[in-house]
């Protein structure tokens, strides 16, 4: 055996081994401040009227650095409750995957958000859980909707997560005028169109709603600078969403800095491809990528059981996995110069999407004004590029005809209309 050969294999070792001691300290840590089906961690304020911010942490139970960072919000915030203009809940995702270190136990709780999942797991349904992301989702279910029924101002929504890469934290946004709008007024690299790859999040669902929402995904899962970036970010959302007045913010500026220095300077990209991936594909990423890395088209990314894994266009890349559990290989992205997002805004302000359906091949369906079917060989002058720029979004290819739909809440809040 060579040299070569047996310095590899003692550096795989030594590196499963860090894992190994990462996840242990990072599960013990998370387990002594999250107890199984215990996921408000903390809220303050009673302000109805006002804004409601949600924010989550540990959806995924490998990804621990959002627990430890709302609950650092939660024992400065308590003092400052006076002060608020709104309520924050501050909520633990999948309990039962946090109190094991592991992305989940049956199916991915991030996944689990689908019209039929969701009709199953709710509260009043009284159906008993299949799966442990079941009972899960069950009882956060029954945390949110009174939360949600009782709001009478903006509710805002925010995911925490990290990545098994290294490389520069960013926001995942679904693409709505409100979610942008929020989005842009922080100091971070936007993601748009992961919901169009993505079926079944937790975001999705509470934007379908009518929430504004973003994912952030604050760094590595076991850096220490991923907590604090965390932890800095919720202040500048609750600041920017009006619950707590800037001067009010513990250490402000400093939070700003942390955010900054962390995320680099602020880019929006929008998501062109999803590599996903099932268990039975024994994929494996080749080592050293990180996200935003510059990849060129037929790069050779990663290997699994059919062959090379090869980029399908020049791009960046993002979330490159490199843990066990996950369904998504890689994603690609590109940069969206500004002139289209200005134009996208004028459009959908302009309403030009209630007239889509008047064009040739474009057909409203049983579901309503939001979701249209493009015939591509009478439209076929129409690329999905230009439903985008409206709001739209691909569903599914239904034959020959694509499947698009938009969100009924695009432009205004539903929750500022109650009486």
């Amino acid at each position: 055996m060579s040299d070569t050969v047996i310095t590899l294999a003692v550096r795989y070792l030594q590196i499963f081994a860090e894992e190994y001691i990462r996840t242990v300290d990072s599960t013990t840590k998370t387990a002594e401040i999250v107890a199984e089906g215990e996921h408000l961690i903390a809220s303050f304020g009673t302000e109805i009227c006002g804004p409601t911010l949600l924010v989550f942490g540990g959806i995924h139970g490998n990804e621990t650095a959002g627990i430890r960072a709302v609950r650092r919000v939660a024992k400065k915030i308590s003092a400052l409750e006076p002060r608020l203009s709104g309520r924050v809940y501050l909520f633990a995702g999948n309990t039962r995957a946090l109190q094991k270190g592991v992305r989940f136990i049956d199916t991915d709780l991030n996944r689990h958000w689908t019209d039929a999942n969701i009709t199953r797991n709710d509260p009043g349904s009284h159906l008993p859980p299949q799966f442990s992301e079941d009972r899960e989702q069950m009882e956060l279910l029954a945390a949110i909707l009174p939360i949600l029924d009782s709001a009478r101002g903006e509710v805002y929504a925010l995911d925490l997560h990290s990545t098994s890469a290294e490389g520069f934290p960013f926001a995942a946004v679904g693409h709505t005028m409100r979610n942008r709008r929020f989005a842009t007024s922080l100091p971070v690299t936007i993601l748009l169109g992961i919901e169009e790859q993505l079926e079944g999040t937790l975001l999705e669902y509470l934007n379908n709603i009518g929430a504004v929402t973003m994912g952030f995904e604050g760094g590595q899962h076991y850096a220490e600078s991923t907590v604090n970036t965390h932890e800095s970010l919720v202040w500048l959302a609750m600041e920017r969403a009006g619950i707590i007045a800037w001067r009010d913010v513990p250490d402000a500026e400093y939070h700003a800095q942390v955010v900054k220095n962390a995320t680099g300077k602020p880019e929006i990209l929008e998501i062109r491809y999803r590599h996903a991936i099932a268990e039975e594909d024994a994929f494996t990423m080749h080592p050293g990528y990180e996200n935003f890395q510059l990849i060129e088209k037929d790069e050779h990314l990663a290997d699994d059981r059919i062959g090379a894994v090869r980029a399908r266009e020049s791009g960046v890349i993002l979330m490159p996995l490199y843990q066990k559990l996950g369904e998504d290989g890689f994603f690609i992205g590109r940069r969206i110069r500004p002139f289209w997002l200005w134009l996208s805004a004028v459009l959908r302000n302009l309403h030009i999407a209630d007239l889509m359906h008047f064009l040739p091949g474009v057909h409203r369906t049983d579901r309503g004004r939001e979701v249209l079917r493009v015939d591509t060989k009478v439209a076929r002058f129409f690329p999905l590029q230009v439903f985008h720029l409206l709001g739209f979004r691909k569903l599914r290819w239904a034959g020959e005809s694509l499947i698009v739909s938009r969100r009924k809440h695009d432009i205004e809040s539903p929750f500022k209309d109650r009486g």
